[in-house]
């Protein structure tokens, strides 16, 4: 099978974790408590990830000029991008409670592009791995798996409370999987050949993104709730994200 097939296909898997999540939450009443601490354990993953999988990596192929522009821009990015959408009703799309405007203010656009905006920078990051000529990384791909169930429990269960058909929260999360499967066969496509300085400020952009979003987004529901617990279980998690990472090494 062609390499950038198999980045699509990595890139779906990770991202039907999203459905998934959403599925959880329409199925089952589960606690706001555990909830949140799936958020903060899933926020420990990423930011292990981004750590071991992207920044060194990016770091040990381009230096530190690349890896840090690109962190930086990503960071950038995200901010603005994210800024323009929380405006216009997205603020609250990951959260669990009762957060999100309600289905009829018209903010239904805002959260599906806020929801690709978050989950992009995560796919691209699959497609690139594949570049190296040794298979894809695992880690990455359970990394992002395991934070992206969190993302899709907690926003869909927010999406339900709003007011939101399953026709909606279904449709955003499953064009949200397509999509990260689409970036991930892309990202791998386009930077093909490139320079490892590109591919370098490629991965240090999605980590800037990632950190910025979890910031943002996922850190703030998972303190919401679980308060003076929300910094072991997020340890935790980077615990687990750190162990798969030396175990893949």
């Amino acid at each position: 099978m062609p390499i950038h097939l198999q980045a699509g296909l990595w890139g779906l898997l990770s991202g039907s974790a999203l459905v998934v999540g959403a599925l959880i939450a329409y199925l089952a009443h589960l606690p706001p408590r555990m909830v949140a601490a799936v958020m903060a354990f899933g926020s420990g993953v990423l930011i292990s990830a981004l750590s071991f999988e992207l920044m060194d990596e990016a770091y040990r192929q381009g230096g530190f000029t690349p890896t840090a522009a690109g962190f930086l821009a990503g960071a950038v990015v995200y901010t603005v991008a994210n800024i323009v959408i929380s405006r216009r009703g997205g603020r609250h799309r990951k959260r669990s409670g009762g957060q999100q405007q309600p289905a009829g203010d018209g903010n239904g656009l805002a959260i599906a592009i806020g929801a690709l905006l978050d989950g992009i920078p995560e796919s691209v990051v699959i497609g690139v791995s594949l570049l190296g000529g040794t298979g894809v990384s695992m880690v990455a791909v359970i990394a992002i798996f395991l934070s992206n169930l969190p993302e899709g429990l907690s926003s869909a269960a927010g999406m339900r409370r709003a007011g939101r058909s399953p026709i909606y929260v279904f449709g955003v999360w499953g064009a949200i999987a397509l999509a990260s499967g689409a970036a991930a066969l892309i990202g791998n496509i386009v930077l093909a050949g490139t320079d490892p300085a590109v591919i370098a400020a490629t991965n240090a952009v999605a980590a800037g993104a990632i950190l910025a979003m979890l910031a943002d987004t996922m850190i703030p529901e998972a303190f919401e709730t679980t308060h003076d617990y929300a910094g072991l279980i997020t340890v935790g998690g980077f615990l687990a994200a750190f162990a798969l990472s030396k175990a893949g090494g």
